[in-house]
């Protein structure tokens, strides 16, 4: 395959073939025989976006699910009609808040008021916390016993399930969800690679993960973080091994020993740590995990929601690298303008400090709870305001150079920057515009063509056919 004039990224305008999986030359070339040739007509080809962490499993069942949270869903009557669908079975929604409900955490009885006749399972916008109905809370204890994190109060289960998602899969007979609408999602936002950081991926996810890329369900590349049983698993084409994930809860810090022994164990793998962090206590006691146990490079901490100078001094001593999610300040910080403590604003979602205190940092989406769209994320990054306009700590804001920079990042070296070279995996993000024009628009809409491993996986459908990019150029024979 040939790309002509393409400007390519960090070198200028230039023509580059693909063979396979790979970039095999750049610079003045001229069609072979039958090779299909694609028509960048002056527009920016990048290396293919890579999404730092997020959640894919959850993020397709919640693209089968109903959302009933912000903005979409704002107050009861809202979140009444939201979950107002036809039909008899389960019904799965996610994404709610208490300030839905004015501050107020249902229970199985209200829910029986919006949705009496069919189970009901509505998770919490963190993730951590499932409600449930009657209906459903009597047909999972049907099929089990309780588990310790189903809350009772005065002897009564009141249906809200605390972190059970593995007994609540377990109980429901759940199967991983095929990845194809979400990974065709993705690759329409010039998205070749992720990085999946799902505390809970094994062995058993891995084949999963490895049987939707045999069989072209999963178009990115992936890296597969999680649980210590990993690093026994076979790896297979399509996904490589990442850091170990802990998920810290600051309401319950693990044992301290046991951690610093568990992070020894990830190490001795040759892995990574990557440490849940969105509150300052936890951040401190990781850092204090890792001043005990040793950091090793590829140790990284996930969101670093909340960011003291002191403490983005310890990171960097440590050589910590940093998993970000900018468009956090875009669809979350009038809310944590609210109530969080105002001493904690400036240490926010920082950016731009954390990179001049030496820490490498990375994009990520977080997804399902948040936006997977990454050029959202540079948007965000860039501009530093809330949904409401207000300004959000902007001196942390970075250069649209900056922002695209965290999703280039080589996800097994966040310190690495992913380029267009010869040699190089063929993952490309191709624009319909230059760079000096996308540059002030940071547009998902402006990705014309994706390409992942050499593969084109994403093409814009709004062209003529003379201008659809994957169609061939004969060449002279």
């Amino acid at each position: 395959m040939l790309i002509r004039d393409a400007e390519i990224h960090g070198q200028g305008t230039a023509d580059l073939r693909l063979e396979g999986r790979l970039v095999t030359a750049i610079g003045t070339l001229q069609p072979r025989a039958g090779e299909p040739v694609i028509l960048a007509r002056g527009g920016a080809l990048l290396p293919g976006l890579h999404d730092h962490h997020l959640h894919l499993a959850a993020l397709a069942v919640r693209e089968a699910s109903v959302f009933c949270g912000p903005p979409q869903v704002s107050d009861r009557d809202a979140l009444i009609g939201a979950l107002s669908q036809p039909g008899e079975g389960w019904l799965r929604a996610t994404g709610f808040c208490e300030s839905i409900l004015g501050g107020t955490l249902p229970d199985a009885r209200m829910l029986d008021t919006i949705v009496p006749s069919r189970p009901l399972r509505m998770q919490h916008r963190t993730g951590r916390m499932w409600f449930l109905n009657s209906l459903a809370l009597a047909e999972l204890l049907d099929r089990g016993p309780a588990p310790p994190g189903l809350e009772r109060e005065n002897g009564h289960f009141t249906g809200r399930l605390f972190d059970e998602d593995r007994w609540l899969q377990q109980t429901l007979g759940s199967t991983p969800p095929d990845f194809a609408a979400t990974s065709s999602r993705l690759a329409a936002s010039g998205i070749t690679g992720i990085t999946d950081l799902s505390p809970r991926n094994d062995p058993a996810m891995a084949r999963h993960f490895a049987a939707q890329r045999a069989g072209g369900a999963l178009k990115q590349s992936v890296v597969l973080g999680g649980a210590l049983s990993l690093a026994s698993a076979q790896q297979q084409d399509g996904w490589r091994l990442g850091p170990a994930k802990l998920h810290l809860h600051e309401s319950a810090l693990p044992d301290f020993e046991q951690t610093s022994a568990w992070i020894t164990q990830a190490h001795d793998q040759g892995r990574g740590v990557a440490v849940h962090c969105v509150t300052e206590v936890e951040l401190v006691f990781t850092l204090a995990l890792l001043e005990a146990a040793g950091s090793l490079d590829g140790d990284r901490i996930e969101h670093a929601s909340v960011v003291s100078p002191e403490l983005a001094a310890r990171l960097a001593d440590l050589n910590l690298k940093a998993c970000v999610q900018p468009q956090f300040v875009a669809g979350h910080g009038d809310r944590y303008l609210a109530e969080v403590e105002t001493r904690h604003h400036p240490d926010l979602y920082r950016l731009r400090s954390l990179q001049d205190a030496g820490i490498c940092l990375a994009g990520g989406s977080d997804a399902p709870y948040g936006s997977t769209d990454p050029w959202a994320g540079m948007r965000a990054a860039v501009q530093r305001r809330t949904a409401a306009g207000v300004p959000f700590t902007p001196e942390e804001a970075l250069t649209p150079e900056q922002a695209l920079a965290l999703y280039l990042s080589d996800p097994l070296d966040l310190s690495r920057q992913r380029r267009i070279a010869v040699g190089e995996q063929a993952d490309l993000c191709l624009l319909d515009r230059t760079w000096q024009e996308a540059r002030g628009r940071l547009d998902s809409g402006d990705v014309r063509m994706t390409i992942a491993s050499g593969r084109v996986v994403h093409q814009r459908i709004d062209q003529t056919p003379g201008q659809r990019l994957a169609s061939a150029e004969p060449a002279a024979a």
